[in-house]
């Protein structure tokens, strides 16, 4: 759903004017883009220089690391500097920054969930797909669901990296005392809000412990990755048209808020644990199940000697789980350089070809002649839940929504009032006044 009007697309790898949006994101960011160090390099005789922003630290960071270094041996006529900035609103306050007063760099990293507060208000510019494919990158590698959501008025403003979904980690063992493995090892019987409630409480019998964590209580974000993936398995839809009301099916959430109440009903599953307290939980072998990103693949696989992974089941009627992606875009340019553009082309192909190293983190390939290799395949337990990159819910389409947003913080509240608080009625009633509170607010880049 779109709720920026119609512009017609502009020429692919040019720079399109900064709209309202855009300004206004540049012009409230300025003190503390200059607090945060947003600085500028001046063109240099390099038409192959490349320069690539990431929020990539830890263990990701490592990976990209790996990648780069590949990417360099393979391309070395590419001159590629790397920068890492701080996760979160810093870091999209930062590129809108440079991307308004022309510091920006050739590539960076942007969650596809933010990508409807950037691309219309003229912040990126578009690939050139003809050029892409040259380094062998086409819109037919990626998920039709995926790549669409790349899409901005017939222009192309992201090539995703990943998927990365919400998943279903679980002990393997306490899963077998349990009886809720099939001959392959793989979890059964969870396919209705009846089954996982049923097989929870089997697995916190078994194991002595809880059934299932799940960290959500001073999160940002959690709480509405949960109620969205399981909203969206009802098959409804939720519309939010600017200026409200918000189109929100109240029996499909009421759905939802109602089987996560039983799920964590404070016997067998307890319903307000953080995120720490949930990981915590699982890795100690305190519970049978953990609902968490793949991105916490790395840690678990660790700590937990009989790990399992699959995607969230289909508990509603359709298969979907929450996912976001890491996707590269280019930051407006205020001189563009036809080398410049070229090398940056081929440096984002290159990327996304090496993402078996992104895969061996936890990761989904968004690159299909990866997802589908061998290599990828082999990788355990990153194979059972790749099907969870085909079926990706994503964020609504709306500026205010995405990774690191303050609408993430607000709508999460509602679970918590809906397991913690005054329950599934009450937190219904909370997520249609926010959300209408949301809708309501005006898109700075309509005007």
């Amino acid at each position: 759903m779109s709720l920026t009007p119609h512009r017609p697309p502009p020429p692919a790898g040019s720079a399109p004017p900064p709209s309202r949006r855009g300004v206004l994101l540049g012009a409230s960011a300025l003190a503390l883009g200059s607090a945060l160090g947003a600085t500028g390099c001046s063109p240099g005789p390099d038409d192959a220089r490349v320069r690539f922003w990431s929020l990539f630290q830890g263990g990701d960071g490592a990976r990209v690391e790996t990648m780069l270094e590949a990417v360099r041996e393979q391309a070395p006529h590419l001159r590629v500097t790397s920068s890492t900035l701080a996760w979160g609103p810093p870091y999209y306050t930062k590129l809108a920054v440079a991307s308004v007063g022309g510091r920006a760099p050739e590539t960076a990293i942007l969650h596809m969930s933010r990508l409807p507060g950037y691309a219309p208000g003229g912040l990126l510019q578009p690939f050139d797909l003809d050029l892409l494919a040259e380094f062998g990158v086409t819109a037919e590698d990626f998920v039709p669901d995926l790549w669409d959501r790349c899409v901005h008025d017939g222009a192309t403003y992201a090539i995703p990296m990943d998927t990365h979904p919400v998943v279903l980690f679980y002990d393997t063992e306490i899963a077998e005392r349990a009886g809720a493995l099939d001959g392959d090892g793989h979890l059964i019987g969870m396919d209705s809000p009846e089954g996982f409630v049923e097989a929870a409480r089997a697995l916190a019998e078994a194991g002595g412990g809880d059934g299932v964590s799940f960290g959500h209580v001073n999160d940002d974000s959690q709480g509405w990755r949960l109620f969205w993936m399981l909203y969206n398995q009802t098959g409804a839809s939720l519309e939010l048209p600017e200026g409200g009301p918000a189109g929100l099916d109240h029996e499909a959430a009421l759905r939802v808020f109602e089987f996560l109440a039983e799920a964590f009903d404070g016997r067998t599953s307890e319903p307000g644990q953080d995120y720490p307290t949930a990981l915590a939980a699982f890795a100690s072998g305190r519970s049978g199940m953990l609902i968490s990103g793949e991105w916490e693949l790395p840690y678990l696989m660790e700590h937990v000697e009989n790990l399992g992974a699959a995607p969230f089941p289909t508990v509603f009627e359709q298969p979907g789980s929450y996912a976001d992606s890491h996707a590269f875009v280019l930051p407006r340019q205020s001189d563009t350089d036809p080398e410049r553009t070229r090398a940056t082309h081929e440096f984002v192909a290159l990327m996304v070809r090496n993402s078996l190293t992104w895969g061996e983190a936890g990761h989904i390939p968004a690159y299909s002649p990866v997802a589908e290799s061998p290599e990828y395949q082999g990788l355990s337990p990153q194979s059972d839940y790749a099907v969870a990159g085909e079926t990706p819910v994503l964020d609504p389409e709306v500026w205010f929504a995405g990774a690191g947003s303050q609408f993430h913080t607000d709508v999460s509240q509602t679970l918590r009032t809906a397991l913690t608080g005054s329950g599934p009625e009450a937190a219904l009633e909370e997520l249609g006044r926010t959300l209408d509170s949301w809708a309501s607010r005006t898109d700075p880049g309509g005007a």
